[in-house]
């Protein structure tokens, strides 16, 4: 019973270390200073996607086509990147581009995102082998670690790297992560 948690709380927790999502989660979380409401839109997308997939076994990918979940996946990425390259002169200073609504940015960026992504794939796959109702929560609370760690992250970016810089970065690198999930990479 005890591996019905474990094994989709390592599982989807490695596969998930070092994804684009987590990727566009330090990135987000370096553009705003409401961490909590961040994660709360963050975690509830994770409940409901994975929750969904878990619920309806891998029937969930049959569902959408990929192949236009990903094409979207992309687009939101590389309109975040646009977004990061807005600058608004203040007292001759150059700020980056803040969140208004990052529980909202949160929680759309991952719902689009992990739709059809692998580790809600796999989790759709564990909840075929093993108790539902604690692969959903190993692998709900395995997201969530990995998103407070990567918010952790972006505050820490927020703080010790110049606004400019980080704007540019943060461009650049959903850009390139929303072309690169557009061509199938």
């Amino acid at each position: 019973m005890f591996n019905d948690f474990l094994i989709p709380f390592l599982v989807v927790g490695l596969a998930e270390l070092g994804d684009k999502t987590q990727i566009a989660i330090l990135i987000i979380a370096s553009k705003t200073k409401n961490h909590i409401s961040l994660l709360l839109g963050i975690v509830i997308a994770f409940i409901i996607t994975n929750g969904f997939s878990i619920l309806l076994g891998n029937y969930v990918t049959t569902l959408f086509d990929l192949k236009y979940i990903k094409i979207v996946s992309g687009l939101i990425f590389i309109i975040f990147g646009i977004f990061s390259f807005l600058e608004k002169k203040e007292d001759e200073e150059v700020k980056d581009y803040e969140i208004k609504n990052p529980f909202i940015t949160g929680f759309l960026l991952i719902f689009v995102l992990e739709m059809g992504d692998k580790t809600q794939i796999m989790s759709g796959l564990l909840a075929t082998k093993y108790n539902f109702i604690l692969v959903f929560l190993g692998v709900v609370l395995s997201l969530t670690l990995l998103s407070i760690l990567a918010i952790y992250l972006g505050k820490i970016l927020r703080g010790k790297i110049h606004r400019k810089l980080l704007s540019i970065s943060s461009g650049i690198i959903f850009i390139l992560i929303g072309l690169l999930t557009i061509i199938g990479i």
